[in-house]
């Protein structure tokens, strides 16, 4: 049997592809299964600076499957899919999501608990729960609000209306948008970027960015100093790798 979810490693990072590209990667119990299979495994990975979530075939995913829901989905606890994705989202590495064509919803959901999106310039977006008369218990409602502000989260959500890469990049849902045919390369380019840094650094900014976000500005400011996680054990060998240039 095909594996729902593939672990690949390209360009110095952990690719973590959705596979089911005859279904256009519509999510169902399985594959979040083993989603957070593959989550566990990269929690205590160090030797992993850099993950990226993507989809096979001919999308990111069209979302959650309308087929599962109609038959009634067998999950494992109540809340168990946001638990899931909450487990991605703290993940230690920097996750980016690598969105070409369809992400709608569900699939919505799971690109925005990565730390940011990347779209290829086919890309489509919408959260369209209300077209089928279901509410949010992925984190739809919390992720959303945060990414573009709240009153343009309720447009989008009242209206399920679908937005293209460039509109998405203008309200801020994602942070980046390259051209379709060289869209692994570019982000192939990214995860490079990440990866030459200090894994050190980037956890501790996750950290700091993901604890103080929302906090009024002195107090962000006090955690900042008071909480600082100091300089990371590879700071001599990158500093003096650096006076040897």
């Amino acid at each position: 049997m095909a594996e729902l979810v593939k672990r690949e490693t390209r360009g110095g990072a952990v690719h973590l592809i959705l596979n089911r590209p005859d279904k256009l990667n519509a999510l169902t119990v399985g594959m979040f299964s083993e989603l957070r299979d593959a989550v566990e495994d990269l929690q205590n990975d160090n030797d992993v600076k850099c993950v990226v979530i993507r989809g096979e075939g001919r999308c990111f995913s069209a979302g959650h499957d309308l087929g599962d829901i109609g038959a009634g989905e067998d999950v494992p606890s109540k809340g168990w899919h946001s638990e899931t994705l909450r487990m991605l989202e703290l993940l230690p590495q920097p996750v980016i999501a690598a969105v070409h064509s369809h992400c709608y919803t569900g699939a919505l959901e799971v690109a925005m608990a990565a730390d940011f999106i990347v779209a290829s310039d086919d890309a489509k977006f919408a959260d369209t729960h209300a077209k089928w008369a279901l509410t949010p218990i992925w984190g739809m409602s919390q992720r959303l609000p945060r990414r573009v502000g709240i009153a343009t989260a309720k447009m989008l959500m009242f209206t399920a209306q679908t937005l293209d890469a460039a509109a998405a990049l203008d309200i801020g849902l994602c942070e980046a948008v390259y051209p379709a045919g060289e869209f692994l390369e570019r982000v192939d380019e990214m995860t490079r970027q990440i990866v030459e840094n200090s894994s050190f650094s980037t956890a501790a900014y996750k950290r700091l960015l993901n604890t103080t976000d929302g906090m009024p500005l002195d107090a962000g400011l006090a955690y900042e100093v008071f909480h600082c996680e100091g300089v990371g054990p590879d700071m001599g060998q990158r500093l003096q790798a650096f006076s040897k240039r």
